[in-house]
């Protein structure tokens, strides 16, 4: 049988699942989303993401036919995703059919072994890869024969049995889908050549619009999450959005289906190690998408992955900000997770036992950002995730306007911690030791529900870091040019630094007298030594730019010069140190020339307080 329904099946198909509006000799109707509008009122819309908020914490599971390859073709390595690997390596589909889609047999696959680990790492949630941009369906699709079921050794649904144990587990399921690429169809008679927008709906009314209908009736999953929309016309999305809110109004759809304003969440960049304050309307509801290394399918030979403490941080970090963590694993072609992996969400899972109640269930902090940590709210609970531990054992939270009753660590909760309100902070007095060394959480026990100063608080006891995804952009903001970067590893800085105009501010406010040295941190990548980001991907490359010249930064009317002479990836500069009084304080760094074409592509500024 041919690997594809007949075009006589695939349309008879569609007259079911697809109402005419939706046909392929239609153009999008105006206001093909008003229909809808009962779908996305605020109610509506609160009672369809009542449960994902509250999770808070969820798994990405990258895992298809690629995952066999582990990242190599053919006993060569290949840079980037490993599930972009068809692409990259330029296999063709036929190729791809008989030497990776038939032998697929991953005979070690148990559905319930990966729920259970999700559950116990304190997840609320799954979101699997039904089917990725190589067109393999992990599901038993009708539609299409090109899936596991029906043309791979493994023959099984991984699906419908992800599906049951979630049920058995109590964890909710959701399915990602790329509705707008599949590799898959090239050359394809069922559909027009070339590539444009006749190519792209035929693609979606033939084969992805009746899959995730298909998914929706057959699976009920809790979410679908699309992604790479850009490669659809905007209205061929807004109809896929239309006729996946009629399927099922309570699915929630992710803003990669047809773009952050008409999903029910934003989604970050891939592999975020950086947010800005996410306060935008489209950012009121957002989920953040890491990855444990730098690929998101099964990568044998990468081995960057981060240490658990980064996740910990940084689930605490969205948190804080009002997201949602879905952090992503890529299990092996035999369906067990990589060793690297399994470490790192054993050791998340320890960490949530003690301290989950401070992700699960909390909205955003009403504190402005604190050099220690981060912190989120629950009622009129505050939880402080203290990464950075006093040296002298006293923790200023700064700003807290709100009485508190009681303090204490969610590793020790029956011994109390002694507090006491110095003007406008809360001082708590510590241990000697931190009981975490990623994140220990204290419990404040507000009388009323707290609030914080705008203003951020200078610690004298303690690194302050002011990211630049704290700072407020001076200038004319653009986001091709002076903005903020994605916040990869390799993007976490401001680009564009092309114009004196364009400077950075960091409101602040120093308690008590301190003297500081002032460390600048910046990127200016070497021309043919670094790694560019692509849509598979950071992968070794070159970049056409050049970085130099002179600012100066200024604290009050206190000023320190310094000049951008020396390439690479996160250079530190030491600015000389600067003694303040209390009070009030701009911190402000301005460009005073630009050599290159960039003056720097600045990380933080730090402040570390001096004896």
């Amino acid at each position: 049988m041919s690997f594809f329904f007949h075009r006589s099946y695939a349309l008879l198909f569609l007259s079911t699942f697809v109402l005419p509006v939706y046909s392929a000799e239609s153009a999008a109707p105006a206001g093909v989303l008003d229909e809808f509008a009962n779908y996305v009122t605020p109610a509506i819309k609160d009672a369809r993401l009542g449960w994902w908020r509250e999770a808070r914490f969820g798994m990405f599971i990258h895992w298809g036919v690629y995952s066999a390859l582990a990242g190599e073709w053919q006993g060569q390595a290949v840079a980037g995703y490993a599930e972009h690997i068809q692409r990259i390596a330029k296999i063709k589909r036929d190729t791809y059919l008989e030497e990776v889609v038939r032998p697929f047999d991953p005979s070690a696959f148990d559905a319930d072994a990966w729920v259970r680990t999700a559950r116990e790492t304190g997840m609320g949630y799954i979101i699997i890869t039904a089917m990725h941009h190589d067109g393999v369906a992990m599901f038993d699709s009708k539609v299409d024969n090109y899936s596991v079921v029906r043309s791979s050794a493994f023959g099984r649904d991984p699906l419908r049995e992800l599906k049951d144990a979630c049920e058995k587990q109590g964890i909710k399921l959701g399915v990602y889908y790329s509705h707008a690429i599949d590799w898959s169809l090239s050359g394809d008679p069922r559909y027009p050549e070339p590539n444009g927008p006749e190519r792209r709906q035929a693609c979606v009314e033939r084969k992805a619009l009746p899959q995730m209908l298909e998914l929706i009736r057959g699976y009920h999953p809790a979410i679908l999450w699309g992604d790479t929309p850009h490669h659809n016309p905007r209205e061929l999305n807004l109809k896929i959005l239309a006729a996946l809110r009629e399927a099922d109004p309570q699915l929630i759809l992710n803003g990669r289906i047809a773009g952050s304003a008409h999903g029910d969440y934003h989604t970050t960049s891939d592999r975020p190690s950086e947010f800005g304050p996410m306060t935008a309307p489209a950012e009121q509801d957002w989920e953040a998408i890491p990855t444990t290394n730098e690929s998101y399918g099964y990568h044998a030979g990468d081995k960057s992955h981060k240490p658990p403490g980064h996740f910990i941080q940084l689930l605490a970090k969205a948190a804080a900000r009002g997201g949602n963590l879905l952090l992503n694993i890529g299990p092996k072609g035999d369906g067990t997770f990589a060793a690297e992996d399994r470490a790192i969400l054993a050791a998340i899972a320890t960490w949530w036992k003690i301290n989950g109640e401070s992700i699960r269930g909390t909205e955003r902090t009403p504190l402005s950002p604190q050099s220690w940590g981060e912190s989120t709210l629950k009622g009129n609970i505050l939880y402080l995730q203290v990464f950075d531990w006093p040296r002298d054992g006293k923790l200023l939270v700064g700003g807290l306007d709100t009485e508190v009753a009681a303090a204490a660590l969610l590793a020790d909760p029956e011994s109390p911690l002694p507090f006491e309100r110095i003007g406008p902070d809360l001082q708590i007095t510590l241990p000697a030791s931190s009981p975490d060394e990623a994140a220990s959480v204290i419990a404040l026990q507000c009388k009323t529900r707290p609030s914080g100063n705008p203003l951020r608080l200078l610690q004298t006891n303690t690194a302050n870091k002011l990211s630049i995804f704290t700072a407020e952009l001076l200038g004319p903001v653009d986001p091709k040019g002076w903005s903020l970067g994605k916040g990869t590893s390799i993007t976490s800085h401001v680009k564009g630094w092309k114009s004196t105009e364009s400077a950075v501010l960091w409101k602040t406010r120093l308690a008590r007298p301190a003297v500081f040295q002032a460390i600048l941190h910046y990127d200016a990548p070497e021309a043919d030594k670094t790694k560019v980001e692509t849509d598979g991907g950071a992968v070794a490359g070159r970049i056409g730019q050049s970085y130099g010249g002179a600012f100066t930064l200024t604290i009050g009317g206190h000023t320190l010069k310094g000049s951008v002479r020396q390439p690479g990836m996160n250079v530190s500069l030491d600015l000389g140190r600067i003694a303040l009084e209390p009070g009030d304080y701009d911190i402000k760094i301005q460009a005073d020339e630009i050599t290159g074409a960039e003056l720097m592509r600045l990380k933080s500024l730090s402040l570390f307080p001096q004896q």
